[in-house]
């Protein structure tokens, strides 16, 4: 007990000095989650309450327990897009019971430590993502240029757009006046009250968070509620699917976002940590009527610019949300609506690696293929889908060019030994150049296949040296195997269908050389 108290003692020492940057941030983003939640809530084809309860829900509990300080959890598009089909064809029970599932997919992966697979993503799929990210974010912000599917007359259109513009420049320009606030709090601010006086003097209405969501928002807390669906085997392979998919999806998301974090900060995260607090998150939240969540990496950013460092801003995010929905709703439904979405240009600009563009003709035309892949799929499809079709294609051309590179020395000892010399990985990718290489009918009756600079990586690999093996008995040649490493070697005396192999290990064909 002593020494948890005393760790706890460093850890406040430690980081209070981020504390107030922490507070402002978290109430920041909680201002940047409220017209987030409510058009994911759209998409899913939830009620905004739904979606809100969610968001702070995720975001207190996640932040708990995160990997990541400072990463953002809460209801997204990405998992809203998932479920969506499943709430029309079911309704919202079978939604609870599949995100108590999900949570408990996420918890067991969490548990056997899969996170360290997430280290095989290449950063040209990073790259990708987040131009893709910053796309998909840029796009969704015209819907809240529409009223009833309508875009806004002209003139509207013109002046919500000006009051866009006057956020990104407060944003912008006011870190050089003080940093002492966050530049995004101020301007939601400024053009909130603008908005305000505007309407009080009879000048202009501008449109708020209420017109968004086509009603006044009504504030109160999330209920234990057990999923009212029958325990079993037909349930489960209705639900199965739809939790598994969304529970990749959204440690997907966790793992960039992480990923993106850890570069801003320079610092690194827990990964094992963070998909327990994603799948913990969850599955409590399916108890209390959510739709489910995971990390965002749009308001990570802005939390992250906005000064916040520990799991206090990610807390202080949630908590600041619920009390928002419960205490200041009449304030929540009069925020500019124009005031969020210039905050969530302002990180399209700040998430979109610009430098990508310069790269064409610098980097490998593959890298540059991938990132361009990357960033078409995310527009067009999701963040998951993006992600694996990314990794796939980067590791199919990995496997292509270090394939080629497999190099011979071929040569003829006293004793008359035709002697192949390998240097270089022998794998899937490369086994089909390696077998080319050998000619049983113009080669002597002895042949040596040194593999002392090559490597032998998989099943594959032993397959080609078996082939090449009998290809030279079939023409009633011998070809002997030597020289392999320790482990290369212990793998072609397990593969008991190569004979020809140099028992010492200590044969030197080229000793004569």
């Amino acid at each position: 007990m002593t020494t948890i108290l005393s760790k706890l003692q460093n850890s406040f020492q430690a980081n209070k000095k981020y504390f107030r940057a922490d507070v402002l941030a978290g109430v920041t983003v909680a201002l940047a989650l409220i017209p987030e939640a409510i058009a994911f809530a759209f998409v899913a084809g939830v009620t905004p309450l739904l979606s809100l309860q969610t968001a702070a829900m995720i975001a207190i509990i996640a932040a708990i327990f995160s990997g990541r300080p400072g990463m953002i959890s809460s209801s997204t598009a990405a998992i809203a897009v998932v479920l969506a089909p499943l709430i029309a064809l079911h309704g919202l029970e079978y939604l609870f019971a599949t995100v108590v599932l999900m949570g408990l997919i996420q918890i067991l992966l969490a548990v056997f430590r899969v996170g360290k697979y997430t280290r095989i993503i290449p950063y040209s799929v990073v790259l990708g993502f987040l131009n893709g990210l910053a796309i998909v974010i840029f796009m969704s912000q015209w819907s809240q240029f529409r009223v009833d599917g309508a875009w806004l007359p002209p003139l509207d259109f013109a002046i919500m757009l000006g009051f866009v513009l006057l956020t990104m420049g407060i944003i912008h320009w006011f870190p050089r006046v003080t940093k002492a606030i966050p530049s995004a709090l101020v301007a939601i601010g400024v053009v909130t009250l603008t908005g305000y006086l505007l309407d009080v003097f009879g000048v202009y209405q501008l449109l708020t968070v209420a017109d968004f969501a086509g009603m006044n928002i009504t504030g109160e807390l999330p209920l234990f509620h057990i999923p009212m669906v029958e325990l079993s085997l037909e349930t489960l392979w209705i639900i199965l699917p739809y939790a598994v998919i969304a529970s990749l999806v959204g440690l997907t998301e966790a793992s960039l976002t992480l990923r993106v974090l850890d570069e801003m900060t320079n610092t690194r995260g827990r990964i094992n940590k963070e998909f327990f607090a994603q799948g913990f998150a969850n599955f409590i939240n399916g108890f209390f009527g959510g739709m489910g969540g995971d990390a965002m990496v749009g308001q990570s950013i802005i939390n992250t610019k906005s000064g916040g460092r520990t799991r206090l801003s990610g807390l202080v995010a949630g908590i600041s949300l619920l009390l928002f929905i419960l205490f200041a709703a009449p304030l929540v439904n009069a925020i500019a609506l124009a005031s969020l979405v210039g905050l969530m240009f302002m990180v399209v600009i700040s998430t979109f690696k610009w430098e990508s563009l310069k790269y064409r003709g610098k980097i490998p035309r593959a890298d540059f293929f991938v990132i361009a892949l990357v960033t078409i799929v995310t527009v067009f499809a999701d963040l998951a889908t993006a992600v694996i079709i990314g990794v796939i294609v980067s590791t199919i051309i990995f496997a292509w060019e270090k394939g080629k590179h497999l190099e011979f020395r071929v040569g003829t000892n006293a004793e008359g030994e035709r002697v192949y010399k390998v240097n270089g990985v022998l794998f899937f990718g490369s086994t089909q150049n390696f077998k080319d290489y050998f000619e049983p009918e113009h080669d002597p009756d002895v042949v040596i296949i040194d593999l002392k600079y090559g490597k032998i990586m998989d099943m594959s690999a032993i397959e080609a040296i078996n082939s090449v093996v009998e290809r030279y008995e079939r023409a009633g040649k011998r070809a002997l195997v030597t020289r392999a490493a320790k482990n290369c070697q212990q793998l072609l005396k397990n593969a008991e269908s190569i004979t020809n192999i140099d028992s010492s290990n200590e044969y030197d064909p080229t000793k004569q050389w």
